[in-house]
């Protein structure tokens, strides 16, 4: 497949902004409205402030050019009313002040750029030129690095070879999906998808090649796997002797992650990296796994008859005794303990009560949120919640703005105002699931949209599903002698021949996890150093 900038985008025309200049000296500034309209402008002019209000309200403009001190209304008198009309509208401001309460002012109300007199014609163009041709300079410009760029991925997805080639490239689709989400580049994204649907298979072969081999090697020879991310991530918190802390924001995937970086870095200094799931990429392996650093083969050892016996007692409900046992194993258990979930508003409030005081002393603390899961799920069930995150980019505006008014937002500035070095993670990522694949199944299979065990599960097209016979072989639970392991492979979800167009229509869709994919493995790990602390 190739890509070509034509196919992809229109051709953009130089910009015919109409702009409208208020000052009441404007007879003054001929040659600066000439340079306007020899660069493509239509420039309309106003002497006062009431004046032009009228003008605004009979015309749209693209740009407003603003003297600050005129008679009547003051320029930034003028810019509340302007916002009033016309959110969206750019306004330059011109002042002969350089007082910083003008500047600030001007700020506050949101002005887009700021011109002191005396002002040149080129001045002012260059600042015209920014806000109205910018945009669409930018974009032109993406369009022909995303060009450029398409043609490398492609030959990275066919090369990748090695775990961290695979996590590198996914994290640069994710970044150009962003990127090119920000920027509404619809045509574009539609061959990111495609991209990205190819890596999604090439990498599902890859981990099928590669992951018995995984599980067996020790760390440093395999990707760092959830079993690896105390021992490897937030062990090095602890040397301090200093309280620290583990986030695990549950179905996290990078690309919300990425989303919510941002802010986070406004009370943060940020240093990412990424480590790989273990399968299924769901939360009672993965999370387990994290918690206690030991693979599900062995948590049955511990916790005989898990999982089937503890499905209603709850999957993870000794994540605080795996977590304070992995702690003690690791340090001695020289280093005190403490775990937290967050399911409820109620959950959150008891959390932040008893933070302060958790992190006046030197301990490990853990604490799970679990509202991105929450969302992913009840996508499912809530036709209000599937229009809302009705794809990714939405599940990612969704997750930036529960971040803003979440319990977890509170919980960090408690901890960046105590110095607290905190690690923030996730157990696994969801994928957007388009293609049912049927199994079948006995009475006993597990009910997982994703995976299955078992006995005797069988895929009607075997290409759809990894399937393992012995579940030693991948460090799950053995079972019995017929009992086998199905995992989804890509973007298929599992349906029983029963009702399938039912199931077919009810989880199409939906963003599922438990298999193989990119969007479900590779995941983000990140030190979060409180802003303004010594290095």
């Amino acid at each position: 497949m190739e890509l070509h900038l034509e196919a992809v985008t229109s051709t953009r025309k130089a910009v015919k902004g109409r702009i409208l200049w208020v000052d009441d000296e404007i007879d003054l500034l001929l040659p600066h409205r000439l340079v306007l309209e020899q660069r493509g402008y239509e420039v309309d002019t106003s002497p006062n402030g009431d004046d032009a209000l009228s003008q605004i309200r009979r015309h749209p403009y693209d740009l407003i050019i603003l003297d600050q001190e005129m008679p009547g209304r003051t320029g930034t008198e003028m810019l509340r009313e302007i916002r009033g009309l016309d959110s969206r509208v750019a306004v330059v401001m011109v002042t002969k002040s350089e007082a910083e309460s003008t500047l600030r002012e001007a700020i506050a109300r949101r002005a887009d750029e700021y011109i002191v007199k005396p002002t040149s014609p080129r001045q002012v163009a260059s600042a015209v030129a920014r806000l109205l041709e910018g945009p669409g300079l930018r974009h032109e410009q993406m369009a022909r690095d995303f060009v450029r760029a398409f043609s490398e991925l492609r030959a990275r997805i066919d090369g990748a070879r090695s775990w961290r080639e695979w996590t590198d490239l996914y994290s640069d689709l994710v970044n150009w999906d962003l990127e090119l989400s920000a920027a509404d580049e619809s045509g574009l994204l539609e061959s990111l998808h495609t991209l990205s649907g190819d890596a999604r298979r090439e990498f599902t072969d890859f981990v099928v090649e590669n992951y018995v081999r995984w599980v067996a090697e020790g760390p440093g020879q395999r990707p760092s796997l959830s079993v690896d991310v105390i021992p490897h991530f937030f062990l090095p918190l602890l040397a301090h002797g200093e309280p620290a802390v583990l986030i695990v924001v549950d179905c996290m995937r990078l690309d919300q992650w990425r989303a919510l970086q941002p802010v986070i870095e406004e009370d943060f200094e940020v240093e990412s990296d990424l480590y790989v799931s273990i399968l299924p990429s769901a939360t009672p392996y993965a999370r387990n796994a994290i918690f206690g650093g030991i693979f599900p083969d062995e948590l049955v050892k511990q916790r005989p008859g898990w999982p089937e016996s503890y499905e209603e007692s709850g999957l993870n409900s000794f994540e605080d005794e795996l977590f304070g046992q992995q702690i003690a194993r690791l340090t001695g258990g020289c280093v005190a303990t403490h775990y937290e979930k967050v399911n409820t508003v109620s959950d959150g409030e008891g959390m932040l009560r008893r933070l302060p005081a958790l992190l006046d002393e030197p301990r490990a603390i853990a604490i799970v949120f679990n509202f991105v899961d929450l969302l992913t799920h009840g996508r499912g069930e809530s036709q209000l919640l599937f229009e809302m995150a009705r794809d990714a980019e939405a599940l990612r505006r969704l997750t930036v703005t529960w971040y803003e008014g979440s319990d977890l937002r509170s919980a960090l500035k408690v901890m960046r105002a105590r110095g607290a070095r905190v690690l923030l993670t996730t157990d696994h990522g969801s994928v957007h699931c388009h293609r049912p694949a049927t199994v079948f199944a006995k009475r006993d299979a597990t009910a997982s949209l994703r995976y299955k065990y078992g006995d005797d599960l069988r895929a009607e097209s075997p290409e759809t599903v990894f399937m393992v016979k012995d579940g030693t072989l991948i460090r799950l639970p053995g079972g019995g002698l017929k009992t086998n392991y199905l995992i989804a492979r890509e973007d298929y979800f599992f349906v029983y021949p029963t009702k399938l167009r039912e199931y077919q229509s009810r989880y199409r869709d939906s963003f599922l996890h438990g298999g193989i994919s990119p969007d479900e493995m590779i995941l983000p790990v990140a030190l979060l150093k409180p802003r303004g602390e010594a290095r």
